[in-house]
């Protein structure tokens, strides 16, 4: 396993897509994981454009949009959709994490894969989260529903 660099800003500005993924890349290798992207290229492509006419490619404003789905082998099974809105939304072992900035992918994988993601189980309100702490204080936490407890997930519990 690889080793986070404390120093390393937690918020390095990804202002594209594709730097987001090229981050994405590099914390595959540094975690010896295998890395599949699939890219959406246009207005008529991306997931969130679905009132983009047939064969419109451009935004209204001319821009080119961008969206990618990254899927990271090994345990725990990852995915990453990143949009062209500057946003993402994370997969982890089955629990999803919605709407986590595009500049906090990064810290939140090494968070993940650099074992500071943990399950904590609460009286109230009641169930298991799965949560994930980036550097600066800021924590992402979303509830593993009933039954969606995996091997993974069991291992991380607190």
């Amino acid at each position: 396993m690889g080793k986070s660099d404390p120093n390393r800003h937690p918020h390095p500005h990804l202002p594209t897509t594709e730097s987001a993924v090229s981050a994405i890349r590099d914390l595959a290798d540094e975690y010896r994981l295998g890395l599949t992207v699939t890219d959406d290229i246009g207005a008529d492509r991306t997931s969130r454009r679905t009132s983009a006419g047939l064969f419109t490619v451009l935004d209204p404003d001319g821009s080119l949009p961008h969206e990618a789905f990254v899927e990271l082998g090994g345990s725990p099974a990852v995915s990453v959709q990143l949009f062209p809105e500057d946003d993402a939304k994370i997969t982890v072992d089955g629990v999803e994490f919605a709407d986590v900035p595009r500049d906090a992918v990064p810290a939140f994988l090494r968070s993940v894969y650099g074992g500071l993601a943990h399950v904590k189980g609460r009286l109230f309100p009641p169930g298991e989260w799965l949560v994930v702490p980036l550097p600066g204080d800021e924590t992402y936490k979303e509830l593993i529903f009933r039954g969606a407890l995996t091997p993974w997930l069991a291992r991380i519990a607190r």
